[in-house]
């Protein structure tokens, strides 16, 4: 079946509002089925997941199949996934439970291409005890991440390399399987951001060669949680547990606090609507095949019409040219801040995400930072030719 844009706006009542939404980067749209999910949840489950009531069982039944979903969307085991309230806070708690093997003597690789997420619970990790951080550029022009360099970077010393899978700012998706193979020849750990590769790629654990990554369920339209997903799941028994629970088992000992089953029902909710892009038949992990295939040859073609209609805007300058990318990007307008940009925008009902000093660590290492900032925009599953060219006559009215 051909990608059919108008049926999936029909299925999120929120792009009914008049407003242009090219701002996943804060989110994306949330479908009526996922907030359905989530309300129903709410009234029907229990705060615990534990005792003979039935809506303890309903809760029970939620976390597993919560489980499930995440590893279907990543090709894993279910019993590796961890749930959270974020993303930003299970790789807090995954470096404070891996710190023991970060001390003097160690070494870690951390990446300008990355989110604040998945470096500053690493610097904080290695200020504490000691352990070296060496860090990955990216290149001013095209905003590639060179994976030549991590041959020099990676020593027999190193214990981690946190890598994003695509970045959320200038949409450059490294070659992580390269970075794998080689800190897996020291035997150190990969940990793999993919919050903001998901939904635009393919995600599959043995691919990437991660052994921790972690997705964050809005970046597709789901509720506000997040997902650590372990390649194999017995190394959760072999790191501290972070859980309040002292007879924490698997998953649980990264678990802090309860859950929000309501919000946790969502997650299924949501993957269900990204296998259905397509509406194509067979199990749930090839559903996802086919349909994130069908997103993609559509936003291939509306990306390559953005990009074009942006170069051709005097004073518009669009940061990177990586060639692996999703469909991300950021830009700048000559003499204006950023902010106002945005603001600019929004006033026409196009929502977008500004950046501002301090607020990015690869707009500060490319300089944007001190001349304004950038505006980021992206597309989604969603996304029509008409909002792109609605976008570029209003910056060209700047």
């Amino acid at each position: 079946m051909a990608y059919d844009v108008a049926r999936i706006r029909g299925l999120i009542p929120s792009l009914g509002d008049g407003w242009i939404h090219l701002d996943p980067r804060a989110g994306m749209q949330v479908p009526d089925a996922v907030s359905r999910t989530v309300s129903t949840a709410f009234r029907n489950s229990a705060a615990s997941a534990t005792g003979r009531h039935l809506s303890s069982r309903r809760s029970a039944a939620i976390l597993e199949d919560a489980r499930v979903a995440i590893a279907e969307l990543v090709g894993a085991d279910p019993a590796g996934v961890v749930l959270g309230p974020s993303h930003a806070v299970l790789l807090a708690w995954l470096a404070e439970a891996l710190s023991s093997r970060l001390g003097l003597g160690t070494g870690m690789v951390l990446s300008r291409l990355d989110d604040e997420a998945n470096i500053a619970p690493w610097l904080r990790v290695a200020s504490r005890y000691g352990a070296q951080v060496r860090w990955a550029e990216v290149e001013i022009e095209t905003c590639d991440l060179p994976t030549w360099q991590y041959e020099e970077l990676i020593t027999p010393t190193t214990r981690l390399v946190a890598l994003t899978a695509a970045s959320s700012i200038v949409g450059t998706a490294p070659d992580v399987r390269a970075v794998a193979d080689l800190v897996h020849e020291v035997g150190g750990l990969m940990v793999v951001d993919a919050a903001g590769a998901a939904p635009y790629a393919h995600i599959d654990l043995d691919d990437l060669g991660a052994d921790i990554l972690t997705v964050d369920v809005a970046a597709w339209g789901g509720p506000q949680i997040g997902a650590l997903v372990f390649a194999d799941s017995s190394h959760l028994d072999r790191v501290p547990a972070m859980s309040l629970n002292p007879h924490a088992r698997g998953a649980e000992r990264l678990e802090v606090g309860g859950h929000q089953f309501g919000l946790l029902a969502g997650i299924s909710a949501s993957i269900d609507f990204l296998a259905s892009l397509d509406d194509a038949g067979g199990s749930r992990r090839e559903r996802l095949d086919i349909s994130i295939s069908s997103m993609q040859n559509h936003q291939d073609l509306l990306f390559d019409r953005l990009m074009r209609q942006l170069d051709s805007l005097t004073g518009v300058i669009v940061l990177g040219r990586a060639s692996s990318r999703v469909p991300t990007l950021s830009f700048t307008v000559d003499g204006i801040p950023a902010e106002k940009v945005a603001a600019h925008l929004a006033d026409r009902r196009i929502a977008t995400v500004p950046s501002s000093r301090g607020s990015s660590r690869l707009l500060d290492s490319l300089g944007v930072s001190d001349e304004g900032g950038a505006v980021s925009i992206g597309l989604a599953p969603y996304t029509t030719s008409f909002e792109v060219d609605q976008l570029v006559r209003e910056l060209r009215n700047l």
